[in-house]
């Protein structure tokens, strides 16, 4: 069985055992050790009390995650959400990402953010490929902004709008108050492109 779903605290084990390898071997994240299984629970609670944290699971395993989280802290950039997906490296170009990346957007919308931003790591050609095929665009390059692996790092920054920026903005609404058949149907969605895939 294949299903997109929330992520709990105890999947952070599993979701931490996608993301280690991107950490210790490439400049993909310019994270450099590799947190503590409790560590990592405790952020996966921190942002799901909030934004959609989902895992793509497949026969009883995780094989991909995605993520939103505040861009920006000051107030008036809350309509605003920042991007991530992780997939398992014999996952990767086979719809996972693009498929997770796909419901976070749908979810965002609901939740009345306006705005979203990926910021990857170049060159990675896989997720520049992903957020030119969703739309992004790509806002322009911070250059040599982080060092890892011996190297200065150059980083993209991508942008899609995905609101219709009305005046006088209703609230954001956390994605536990959103309607729970809302949100079942595009989880069943977007798991369902998957296994058709």
């Amino acid at each position: 069985m294949s299903q997109i779903r929330f992520a709990t605290g105890s999947d952070a084990e599993a979701i931490l055992e996608i993301y280690k390898p991107y950490i210790l071997e490439t400049s993909i994240t310019f994270e450099e050790a590799v947190p503590t299984p409790e560590d990592f629970r405790d952020r996966i609670l921190s942002v799901s009390s909030a934004y959609p944290y989902l895992v793509y699971e497949s026969e009883g395993r995780i094989r991909g995650y995605a993520y939103a989280h505040r861009y920006q802290a000051r107030a008036a950039y809350r309509w605003n959400a920042e991007l991530s997906v992780y997939v398992e490296r014999s996952g990767l170009q086979k719809g996972i990402g693009k498929t997770l990346y796909g419901a976070l957007l749908k979810l965002l919308q609901l939740q009345g953010i306006q705005n979203v931003y990926g910021i990857v790591t170049a060159p990675n050609r896989n997720s520049e490929k992903l957020h030119e095929s969703l739309g992004f665009h790509k806002l322009g390059i911070y250059h040599n902004t982080g060092y890892k692996q011996g190297k200065w790092r150059d980083v993209q920054l991508f942008e899609k709008s995905i609101g219709g920026h009305e005046l006088n903005p209703p609230p954001l609404r956390s994605i536990r108050e959103l309607d729970p058949a809302a949100v079942t149907e595009i989880l069943e969605q977007y798991g369902q492109k998957l296994i058709e895939e």
